[in-house]
């Protein structure tokens, strides 16, 4: 696209390590993208703001955070894989923000890309209807173009020349067999779209024939009906090969929303700046850098910005437009276009920012009020989410230690690991007060590789990572009340608590901050009624505290609420008496109802050939499977199969090994489910040792 654009002059290519939004060493090393990357270019007089997303299962959040601000999407498939499972959560995410998109099948050059498989596993798995939009052109067994079914042209692509491409209609005399395929093509096309959009169907009925629908009338369609997120378009091409590559970013231009289609409610703010930040990038020189996507007003160099979440005001310091890793500096940026900007230490990703704390809350009652039309899509509760907290960041599933490799270095390494975990929000950094030690939590066993490689590399620091552990979780069996006093003397001070909890074991997975509840009987309502704010304040953190660590093997405590039923306090007890004998009754309660140990486990999809499936079976056979289904995929076999993550460490080179290089697998999280009294004893031994 940036060639074509006439952004660069020459091609990159992922194998070679050269391409322009794959920066990265890691992600040049890899041949994978890790990062999200911003380029802006122009395409038949419209300009596109294009970030390059991971598709890796670990980077996730990367993905997450980038969503959030787009307008629409190309989802590319393999065309001899069609949806695989991580296809699946990046389209689940897009579901959520509700984003219009394309799909784009690549590797078309291949001899195993097979159109119609992909169309049907995106009907089965993603269940959205496909608009097939086009046909691969075949000659003499080679991938040499396409056929375009709306406007019945065939485009060639010469093979010496990437530049070089011809549309050529397709006539019923010199190529009948050809024209009879899209013609075909083509009518499929339109009765789909006819059941989906009104004015088509109209039309059609009016001239009682599909040969009057024109090709605009069949585009003005396409575009409805992807905005409208009833079906999606299928295009397709060859990337290596050069192929379809024009038509997708007309494509994108045609059926696609520009910034002025989406988000109309943010024009709330009126003539004042509204924008999300989506990423952080820490520069050697220019220092933190936040991206921003404007959706109202613009942003000016040195403009104060306050963002929404963090309830605080930062001066920009200069301002950017990215293509990629390179930054070209300008006074002020629109709305609808990317922002990076320099001098901020506060702001993080998802944070919604603007002018000024009264402008937020003047743009918010104005949105409230637009809630109460009777013709408007905006609910009460997204209003509140979009001025509430940024994007849900996914549970870690894997952590482990790292220790600097002297005392000289605790500092630097401090700095780096603040810095990577402001880059990235699903990387968590705790303290384990035991051991003294500092614990990554990550998404995968690739996710701290980077993050390990990245601190060697640039932050110039030899860092020791410890081996990889599973986040375990625990929860508790049996309800139990019980109430706790602690009286007692601390210098001149008397320190006085009488507090009564209840524990109650839940099914399902409640976030720390909703845990705690109130006991809302008449008996209880008027003594809790009387308890001071920064009381409760305390009592949470206490609860807080007492559910880090679970009885067996010191992990979380989950599937659970802690009802508070009375709270007595002597005059001048210190809050921080208070968090610690709530902590104390938290945790005696939680070792005498028992805890169940729960471990997370993966869906998987495996594609193998033929031969190799016995070893391949035999292999999963100790890993505790649960197989779903075996499919076949062209000529390649495929199980979809739930396997727990404590049995997948190093599972890939395994894989490679046993089939000599010829199987893949994706993966992505599915559950977190109680562990048998037998694999308990296994995980114990694994954390502890003994």
């Amino acid at each position: 696209m940036l060639y074509y654009s006439g952004l660069i002059n020459q091609m990159g290519e992922v194998h070679h390590g050269n391409t322009v939004t794959d920066y990265m060493d890691q992600e040049r090393e890899r041949g994978i993208t890790i990062t999200s990357a911003a380029v802006t270019f122009y395409w038949k007089k419209n300009q596109f703001n294009l970030i390059d997303t991971p598709g890796h299962i670990d980077f996730t959040m990367e993905v997450e955070q980038t969503l959030n601000v787009l307008d629409g999407a190309v989802v590319i498939l393999d065309a001899s894989a069609g949806v695989e499972a991580q296809t699946m959560t990046v389209w689940r995410q897009a579901d959520k923000y509700k984003i219009p998109r394309i799909v784009f099948i690549n590797k078309m050059d291949r001899n195993d890309a097979n159109v119609l498989y992909c169309c049907q596993s995106i009907e089965e798995k993603l269940q959205v209807p496909t608009l097939c939009t086009q046909l691969p052109l075949i000659q003499n067994g080679v991938f040499t173009g396409i056929i375009d079914t709306i406007t019945m042209e065939k485009i060639i692509y010469e093979k010496n020349d990437v530049n070089k491409i011809s549309r050529i209609k397709i006539s019923e005399k010199s190529e009948p067999a050809l024209w009879n395929d899209a013609n075909e093509a083509r009518s499929r096309l339109v009765d789909i779209l006819s059941a989906l959009d009104d004015t088509l169907a109209n039309l059609i009925i009016s001239s009682e024939s599909f040969d009057a629908v024109t090709a605009l009338d069949i585009v003005k369609a396409l575009r409805q009906v992807t905005l409208d997120q009833k079906a999606v378009p299928i295009l397709m091409g060859s990337a290596y090969k050069n192929i379809g590559i024009q038509p997708l970013m007309d494509s994108v231009i045609l059926y696609l929303p520009s910034p002025m289609d989406r988000n109309k409610h943010f024009t709330s703010f009126e003539e004042n700046t509204c924008a999300r930040a989506f990423k952080v990038r820490h520069d050697r020189q220019k220092g933190p850098l936040v991206f921003f996507r404007i959706y109202n007003g613009n942003i000016s160099k040195g403009q104060k910005l306050y963002s929404i979440q963090r309830e605080i005001s930062e001066q920009c310091g200069k301002l950017y437009i990215a293509y990629a890793d390179d930054l070209k500096e300008v006074d002020s940026i629109q709305n609808g276009n990317i922002a990076v900007v320099s001098g901020l230490k506060h702001i993080m990703s998802g944070d919604l920012v603007t002018n000024s704390q009264t402008t937020a809350q003047k743009a918010k009652n104005k949105m409230l009020k637009l809630t109460t039309k009777k013709n408007t899509e905006l609910k009460e509760e997204s209003v509140e989410n979009l001025f509430g907290v940024g994007p849900q960041i996914p549970e870690p599933v894997f952590f482990c230690s790292i220790e600097p490799p002297s005392l000289a270095y605790v500092n630097a390494l401090d700095n780096a690991l603040n810095e990577l975990q402001r880059e990235d929000p699903s990387l968590r950094i705790t303290h384990d007060a035991e051991t003294g030690q500092i614990v990554l939590s990550g998404m995968g066993e690739l996710h701290l590789e980077i993050i390990k490689d990245r601190i060697i590399k640039e932050y110039k620091i030899e860092a020791d990572l410890g081996p990889l552990q599973i986040a375990y979780w625990e929860a508790p069996v049996n309800r139990l009340t019980d109430s706790l006093l602690m009286d007692t003397k601390i210098g001149n001070n008397k320190q006085m608590v009488n507090v009564m909890l209840s524990l109650i074991p839940t099914d399902k997975f409640i976030p720390l901050t909703d845990v705690m509840k109130l006991d809302k009987s008449p008996d209880a309502a008027s003594n809790i009624a009387t308890i001071f704010p920064r009381h409760l304040l305390a009592i949470r953190n206490g609860i807080e505290v007492g559910l880090t660590h679970g009885p067996k093997i010191g992990c979380r405590v989950v599937n659970t609420e802690i009802m508070l039923h009375k709270f007595e306090v002597g005059r001048g007890t210190s809050e921080s008496i208070i968090s610690a004998a709530v902590t104390q009754l938290v945790q005696k309660l939680i070792r005498e109802s028992g805890t169940n140990i729960l471990e997370p486990i993966m869906y998987m999809e495996i594609a193998m050939p033929d031969e190799y499936m016995p070893t391949v079976m035999a292999d999963l056979a100790r890993r505790r499977p649960d197989i779903q289904n075996v499919t076949l995929r062209g000529t390649m076999k495929v199980i979809v199969v739930n396997v727990p993550l404590a049995e997948l460490l190093g599972y890939s080179t395994v894989l490679r090994t046993i089939t000599g290089g010829t199987a893949t697998f994706t993966m992505e999280f599915s559950e977190y489910r109680i562990m048998t009294a037998s694999e308990e004893n296994v995980a114990i031994k694994s954390v502890r040792g003994f």
